[in-house]
């Protein structure tokens, strides 16, 4: 099964956990590819560092067009980020790299833009997108001031669009956030999936280790959770 990666914002370590997920299930030998739709921030060449990170922990050969179809130079919102470029973000194009990615692995870890919510176009966002694809979605949190209500907004809203969060995993971005593990306490107790691994600061990251403090057995639990609290 695939798993479409959110996040409760920008920055709280969606690519490291997307790349922690697919070292995770390449260990139980499968074939596993990133994907990352759409992505704002590209280099000279039109390539995205999140892009390259998840293709780099693949062990199935995608070009980078199939793992990044849509790369936009300004670090920007995604929708404006097309626009600015005199592009539209077609969601049928996504579904066409998407497709050609599944015949070819066991398993497809889709990274998000930005948090749940984020526009793609004039009309779709990141959940329209999670819909279009037929995913059970995986939650990054990052741990800080605010997480709690992050967290629960995200998780009601991918409820509220009919889909399934099949875990959440706590990434600690505050190296001295007060009563750290009370709010993981208060997530497990309001978020009905369960709580896949947490993962500690990090001045550098290593997607390798951050896979050994993953439970993904815990997955199969999660798809039961079709009304997460």
């Amino acid at each position: 099964m695939s798993y479409f990666i959110t996040g409760t914002d920008t920055g709280v370590g969606k690519t490291l956990v997307s790349c922690a997920l697919l070292h995770a299930f390449a260990a139980q030998d499968k074939r596993v590819v990133g994907f990352k739709p759409v992505a704002a921030g590209c280099d000279e060449n039109d390539r995205n560092d999140d892009a390259e990170r998840l293709r780099a922990a693949s062990n199935v050969l995608a070009t980078y067009g199939q793992i990044n179809p849509y790369c936009f130079v300004p670090p920007i919102a995604p929708h404006l980020a097309a626009r600015h470029s005199g592009v539209r973000i077609e969601l049928s194009r996504i579904l066409t790299s998407f497709n050609e990615l599944v015949t070819q692995a066991d398993e497809v870890i889709v990274e998000g833009a930005g948090g749940f919510l984020v526009p793609l176009n004039e009309k779709q966002d990141s959940a329209d997108l999670a819909r279009e694809l037929a995913l059970p979605i995986i939650v990054v949190v990052g741990m800080r001031l605010g997480c709690i209500n992050h967290a629960l907004l995200t998780t009601r809203a991918i409820d509220n669009g009919g889909l399934i969060c099949a875990g959440w995993i706590a990434n600690v971005l505050d190296e001295k956030m007060p009563a750290l593990q009370e709010n993981i306490e208060a997530l497990k107790q309001r978020i009905a999936a369960p709580l896949l691994g947490v993962v500690p600061y990090q001045m550098e990251t290593d997607a390798k280790a951050v896979a050994s403090m993953l439970d993904i057995s815990l997955l199969e639990k999660g798809a039961q959770f079709d009304q997460p609290v």
